[in-house]
C-alpha cells in the first residue's frame, strides 16, 4: 500500500475553480481555465470545476447567437481539449454549444486529451433578471451525442463519468438553475450511483444569494450522501445591471470542507479532499437511499475513464478533527453539549418517572464518570420537583483511593446537598482475598485482575444491596470509550447498573460536558470549584497500591490514550473504516501538536502529538481489545444514545457476535508502517 497517498485511502481531490471572465472572449477564456488546470495538476487534483458559460462569459446576452461567438468557443474549446492531454484533473466548463436546432447551455466534460461527454443545463430560469429562454433551449430531453472536435462524444444531463481506477469516483454535472428546482438533476445521479456531484452557476449576485446557495448545495450533499463543488461566475462578467461575486465552495454530506473568498481580485480556486469512503460507506449503512433508487433512480448512461491519479503523499486537504466526538468550533460544541447533557438528564428523568419514582443509588470515585453522573441526576431531580436528599450517593474507597479523590468525591456530593455515605469496601475485600487464597492475603505484592475485580465488584454489590435496601435504582457511571475497550468489569462489577447515563458518552467528550456545566452555571459556585478540581485528576481506577517512589495506577498507560482510542472507535463504529485508513487520519490529525484547531478551553499541557508507531501501536490495543470484550457489551443495560456517531447498546448500533476474531483487522493493520 502507498500508506501516505490519500488516493490510496478512498480520497479523490476536487477543486471549484473561478477567474476573471474575458466578455466574449473564448480563446482568452480557454487560456486562463488552461492556466487554473494546470495548477490544479501540480495540486494533485482529480476534478476541477469552472463557472457556467465561461469560454463565452455568462452575460454576452444576445452574443450567444452570433455565429462568431459560437465558432470561437468550439475552436477554443478544441485548443483546450488538446493542452490538457498531459494533466490529470478531469476538467468541467460552462459553454454554450449549437445542437440541432438549439443553443445548449452546456457544461463539457474533459479529460487527458479528449471529451468525455457534454450535460446541457435542463432548466432554464426566465424569471426577475433571468432571460435564458431568449437564447437557450433546455436540455432535459437531450440524448444521443454531439460533434465536438471531429469526435462524436454523449451528450444529455443523464451521463455519469466514472473512473476506473479510483474506487467510488463518479461525477454527474448540472448547471446552475438545475439546483434550485425541486427535483434536481443530481438528486437522480446521486440514487443512481453518482458521488461527485459538479454545479457551473453563473448567478449573479444579491444580498442574502450566498446564503442561500450554501443551505442549497449543504442540503443536496447531506441528503444525497455525495460530495457537492459549486464554482459560480466572478470577476469580469458585464455589471451592466448586476454583480458576481465568484463563489466557491465544496461541501460533503452536509459538511464545509472548502471555500475560497467571494468577491475576488483574481483567479482563485476551493480546493478539498472528498472522502469516498464515507459516502460509499453511508449509503450501504443508510438503507433507504437504495430503497429510494429503486423507486426513483432513472437508467443513466455510464461514461468510464482511468484517472491514472498522482501516488505519493500528496498531503491531506480537508480538516480532520483530532477529537470527532468533539467539535473545535465553540459555538458547535457549546450546542453538542447542551444537547448532550439534555438527553442524559431527560432519558434519566423518564426512566424515574415510568417505575415509580425510586431514589437513585450511585458510587462516587471522585472522578470524570462518576461526577458527571452525580450532576445528571441532580438536574433530573431539581426538574421533577424532587430532593436532591433523593439522591443517595457513596464513596467505597479501597486499597488505592487517594485522599484527593475521596474528598473531592465528598466535597461535591455536600455541594450538591445530595444524601452521602462512605464505606470502606477494604475489610471486605481482605476478607475475599483470604477466602480465595489470593497472594495478597499472605502479605504477597500482587496485583492482578483479580485484586482489582474484587474491589469492583465490592463496590457494585453494595450499590446494588442498598438499592434493594432503600427502594433505589442503581446509576451506571460508565462511558462509551470503557465499553468500547472492555474497561469494566463485567457482572457485579461497573459494567452493570440499573440506567447507565454515560453509556452513550465518549471519554473525550465528558471533560467538556462537565466544562460547559460549570460555564452556563446549571450549579452553584462551590459545586462549580469541586468541579473545576475534578477536571485537573489524572485518569485512574485507583485499584493498585502507588509505591512511594512510583505515579499512581493510569487507565491510559495500560489501554491507550483516549484521545487516539476514541479516534479510532468514531471511525470504526460510524464508517466502518479499514485500520489502515483511520491510522492515516489519526496521522495527520495528531502528528503535529501545532497544526490545526483544538477544541475551546482544552488545556495546554495535554496538546500532544503522536508518530505514527504510537498511532498504530495502540490501535492494535483497540482491536483486541474491541473485539476480546463483545461480551460485556451483549449484556448491557438501558441508557439513551448521545452521540451520532453511535453507541455500544445491542439494542441500538452495534450489535456483534462475543466470539467474533479479529485476525483481519490485525492483518490489515500491517499495511500501516511502524515509523
Amino acid at each position: 500500500m502507498d500508506f501516505y497517498s490519500a488516493y490510496a485511502h478512498g480520497f479523490a481531490r476536487v477543486a471549484a475553480c473561478t477567474f476573471p471572465i474575458a466578455i466574449a472572449d473564448p480563446v482568452a477564456n480557454a487560456r486562463a481555465v488552461l492556466e487554473q488546470v494546470r495548477a490544479c495538476h501540480d495540486e494533485g487534483v482529480a476534478v476541477a470545476v469552472f463557472p457556467e458559460l465561461c469560454l463565452s462569459g455568462y452575460s454576452i446576452e444576445d452574443l450567444f447567437l452570433q455565429d462568431t461567438l459560437l465558432d470561437a468557443v468550439r475552436e477554443a474549446l478544441v485548443e483546450l481539449v488538446v493542452a490538457t492531454a498531459d494533466l490529470t484533473p478531469v476538467v468541467v466548463v460552462g459553454a454554450p454549444l449549437a445542437h440541432g436546432n438549439r443553443v445548449l447551455n452546456t457544461a463539457v466534460v474533459v479529460h487527458r486529451g479528449r471529451v468525455l461527454g457534454v450535460a446541457p443545463k435542463s432548466y432554464l430560469p426566465t424569471y426577475r433578471e433571468f432571460y435564458e429562454r431568449r437564447w437557450f433551449q433546455p436540455g432535459d430531453d437531450v440524448r444521443g451525442t454531439i460533434e465536438l472536435g471531429g469526435e462524436e462524444v454523449p451528450i444529455g444531463p443523464d451521463l455519469v463519468f466514472d473512473a476506473t481506477d479510483v474506487q467510488g469516483l463518479s461525477l454527474h454535472v448540472e448547471v446552475c438553475e438545475d439546483m434550485w428546482v425541486p427535483v434536481p438533476p443530481s438528486a437522480q445521479a446521486a440514487l443512481a450511483g453518482a458521488t461527485v456531484l459538479a454545479n457551473l452557476s453563473g448567478s449573479p449576485i444579491t444580498i442574502g444569494r450566498a446564503e442561500d446557495r450554501r443551505l442549497l448545495v449543504r442540503s443536496a450533499s447531506s441528503r444525497c450522501l455525495a460530495a457537492y463543488v459549486y464554482a459560480a461566475a466572478g470577476l469580469g462578467e458585464s455589471s451592466t445591471d448586476l454583480s458576481w461575486d465568484g463563489q466557491t465552495m465544496v461541501y460533503e454530506m452536509g459538511e464545509l470542507l472548502a471555500e475560497a473568498e467571494r468577491f475576488p481580485a483574481e483567479a482563485q480556486r476551493a480546493v478539498a479532499d472528498v472522502d469516498l469512503d464515507r459516502l460509499r460507506q453511508d449509503r450501504l449503512r443508510t438503507g433507504t437511499f437504495d430503497d429510494n433508487a429503486r423507486t426513483v433512480a432513472p437508467a443513466l448512461r455510464r461514461v468510464p475513464f482511468e484517472l491514472e491519479p498522482p501516488t505519493g503523499d500528496v498531503g491531506l486537504r480537508r480538516q480532520v478533527q483530532r477529537f470527532p466526538f468533539v467539535p473545535a468550533d465553540a459555538e458547535r460544541l457549546a450546542q453538542d453539549c447542551y444537547e448532550a447533557y439534555n438527553i442524559q438528564v431527560s432519558g434519566l428523568e423518564q426512566r424515574l418517572r415510568s417505575i415509580g419514582d425510586p431514589k437513585i443509588v450511585v458510587g462516587i470515585s471522585g472522578g470524570l464518570d462518576s461526577t458527571h453522573a452525580l450532576i445528571v441526576a441532580a438536574n433530573a431531580m431539581d426538574r421533577l420537583g424532587r430532593p436532591r436528599s433523593d439522591i443517595l450517593a457513596f464513596t467505597l474507597p479501597g486499597f488505592a483511593t487517594t485522599e484527593t479523590t475521596k474528598g473531592n468525591a465528598i466535597r461535591l456530593m455536600e455541594a450538591l446537598g445530595t444524601t452521602y455515605e462512605t464505606i470502606d469496601i477494604t475489610p471486605a475485600a481482605e476478607q475475599m482475598l483470604r477466602d480465595l487464597g489470593h497472594p495478597y492475603s499472605r502479605g504477597e505484592e500482587v496485583y492482578d485482575v483479580t485484586f482489582e475485580n474484587v474491589q469492583a465488584g465490592l463496590r457494585t454489590d453494595y450499590l446494588f444491596r442498598a438499592a434493594n435496601q432503600r427502594g433505589g435504582i442503581v446509576l451506571g457511571t460508565g462511558d462509551l470509550s470503557e465499553l468500547a475497550l472492555g474497561w469494566c468489569t463485567y457482572g457485579v462489577g461497573d459494567q452493570m447498573s440499573h440506567y447507565n447515563v454515560n453509556a452513550g458518552v465518549p471519554k473525550t467528550l465528558m471533560q467538556h460536558l462537565i466544562r460547559w456545566v460549570i460555564t452556563t452555571s446549571q450549579f452553584d459556585e462551590d459545586t462549580d470549584e469541586v468541579l473545576r478540581a475534578i477536571l485537573d485528576q489524572e485518569i485512574s481506577p485507583e485499584l493498585v497500591p502507588a509505591r512511594d517512589d512510583e505515579p499512581a495506577q493510569s487507565t491510559e498507560d495500560a489501554i491507550g490514550p483516549y484521545s487516539l482510542q476514541d479516534f479510532t472507535l468514531f471511525n470504526v463504529l460510524r464508517y466502518g473504516f479499514r485500520p489502515s485508513k483511520i491510522a492515516f487520519l489519526a496521522w495527520h490529525a495528531w502528528h503535529d501538536a501545532d497544526a490545526g484547531v483544538w477544541p475551546p478551553a482544552f488545556p495546554e499541557q495535554r496538546r500532544v502529538a503522536y508518530d505514527l508507531a504510537d498511532i498504530r501501536r495502540w490501535m492494535e490495543v483497540f482491536i483486541r481489545r474491541f473485539f476480546a470484550n463483545q461480551f460485556k457489551r451483549s449484556a448491557l443495560p438501558n441508557g439513551p444514545k448521545v452521540s451520532a456517531g453511535g453507541t455500544m447498546s445491542p439494542r441500538g448500533d452495534w450489535r456483534m457476535p462475543s466470539d467474533a476474531k479479529p485476525t483481519a483487522w490485525l492483518s490489515e493493520l500491517e499495511n500501516v508502517p511502524t515509523q
